[in-house]
Order: structure tokens, then C-alpha cells, then sequence
């Protein structure tokens, strides 16, 4: 294993939690490279913590992937050590790691958090991933056996988020709302081969369906392709359909939220 860690949480940039994991990781694994793959997911949003950690995870050095976010504070919610693929997961078990774990090839083995002498001696229940998840990952990242950290799980007990749902019929592809960026670009669940296989390309027009309404949108290679303010349906970095505004928010105009049912066809 290399000496990487990467850190994923929803503990925003203005206080010192982030700094404080980075020190407590320092403390016990010196050597260890981290890596921040980010700070602002909203706060308790395991979905987008999971999709930021899956589309990140292929760019990212096999290592200890620690990613915290939760929406229950406190000594309530199970930690969980996870391989998959030559990876380490720790974090949670409510979810976040589960589409990074299935990146990678599914669960090989999972581990309870209960070894408290991986953690720091005085434990905040509000404050987790500095005093139980930070240092766990950095016992493993400096040699520890994942085994160490508490008894083996079952890896079809450990909590999976649903599947983002897509599926092509009758000239359509039906998708959900993946994730809203920090721009307020809506990522659909809908991959560019799926519009593809509609033989929808960059230059043609999409009908979209969001409950009740129907958009004609453009589809273009990038969102700036149509003039500020205008919608615009492109491919972003990770193969998916993303709807967007130039220089707007499509989240907050469209009223689209994570989940949201979603249908794409062509306008012929």
C-alpha cells in the first residue's frame, strides 16, 4: 500500500476540523501523504459524499480512503474498516463508502471500529472523525492489520445506497438526479452512451421530462457553449449527462433535487 490518504468530509473550510484530522494523522503516520478530495459537502449528504468519492476514486492512488459524512452526530452510527480492490475504506458504515467500495470491485472484507487503542484516548462524540476515524486510517496506513481494528463483518451487512437508477426503453432514458455541484450543475444518472444510443449527439436537442414539465434543451460539448442564462444538457468529466445554465444555477431554477425522477429523449 502506498502511503496515501485521502480525506472526504462535509466539515467545510471555515474551522480548524479539517486541519485537526490532517494532525492526527501526522501524529501517528508521518510519512503519510494526504490527499483532500474535499471539504464542502453539504452538511450530512451522505449521496454526494458517495458520488464525489466513486468519481474521484479511479484518479486516486490505491491507499486509505477516509471519507466522514453523516448526518447522525454522535457515538450512534458503526465504524467500518472495508477492502475492495487493494483499497482501504474507513468511515461510517451508513453508506458513503459503498459506491467507491463497488468501484472498486465490491467488498472483500469489513471490519467493525471498536479497538479503542487505535483511537485517541479521550473521545468526543461530536467529533468522530478527528478522534476514531482519523487515526484508525493512519494505523493502517503505517502497517497495522485492518483485523486489528474490531471483529470481521459480513460484507452483505454493511449499508449500501441504492444504485443510481438508469434504464433506456421505448426511444427514452429514464435517470434520477446523481448530485448538485457547487455551481448548481444537475449531474443525472444518465450516461453520454445512453443518450448516444438514442442517437442523440452534441448539436441536437433533448426533450427533457421533470415530473410534470417538459424543456427542449440543447446538448452541447460544454455549457458555455449557449449564451449566458440559457440551459444547456452536456457530458461532464465523468460520462454523465449533466444540465446546466451558463453562468446560472439549473438546480435552484429547475427545482431539481438529488433523487429527482428524470426522462431524456430527442427532439427529432
Amino acid at each position: 500500500m502506498t502511503c496515501v490518504i485521502t480525506l472526504l468530509t462535509d466539515y467545510g473550510l471555515e474551522d480548524g476540523f479539517v486541519a485537526a484530522c490532517h494532525g492526527v494523522i501526522l501524529g501517528i503516520a508521518p510519512e503519510a501523504r494526504i490527499i483532500d478530495v474535499g471539504h464542502l459537502v453539504p452538511a450530512g449528504d451522505v449521496r454526494r459524499g458517495a458520488a464525489i468519492l466513486a468519481q474521484t476514486l479511479p484518479y486516486l492512488p490505491a491507499g486509505v480512503h477516509l471519507a466522514v459524512v453523516d448526518p447522525v452526530v454522535g457515538g450512534i452510527r458503526r465504524g467500518v474498516v472495508v477492502q475492495a480492490g487493494g483499497r482501504t475504506f474507513v468511515g461510517p458504515d451508513n453508506g458513503v463508502l459503498s459506491w467507491a467500495v463497488h468501484q472498486a470491485g465490491g467488498a472483500e472484507a469489513a471490519y467493525e471500529i471498536a479497538n479503542r487503542d487505535l483511537c485517541l484516548e479521550s473521545i468526543s462524540p461530536t467529533f468522530l472523525g478527528r478522534d476514531v476515524y482519523a487515526p484508525v486510517a493512519a494505523h493502517l496506513l503505517a502497517g497495522r492489520p485492518p483485523a486489528e481494528v474490531g471483529a470481521e463483518l459480513p460484507v452483505d451487512r454493511l449499508v449500501a445506497l441504492p444504485a443510481p437508477t438508469c434504464r433506456l426503453r421505448d426511444g427514452t432514458a429514464e435517470g434520477e438526479v446523481l448530485s448538485i455541484d457547487h455551481a448548481g450543475n444537475v449531474q443525472l444518472s444518465i450516461t453520454a452512451a445512453d443518450v448516444a444510443e438514442l442517437g442523440v449527439r452534441p448539436g441536437d436537442t433533448l426533450a427533457v421530462w421533470m415530473g410534470r414539465r417538459q424543456l427542449s434543451i440543447p446538448y452541447r460539448e460544454t455549457c458555455t457553449a449557449v449564451p449566458p442564462g440559457d440551459l444547456v444538457a452536456f457530458t461532464d468529466s465523468a460520462g454523465l449527462v449533466a444540465v446546466a445554465i451558463n453562468a446560472g444555477d439549473a438546480a435552484e431554477r429547475l427545482g431539481l433535487p438529488p433523487g429527482a425522477h428524470v426522462r431524456l429523449s430527442p427532439v427529432r
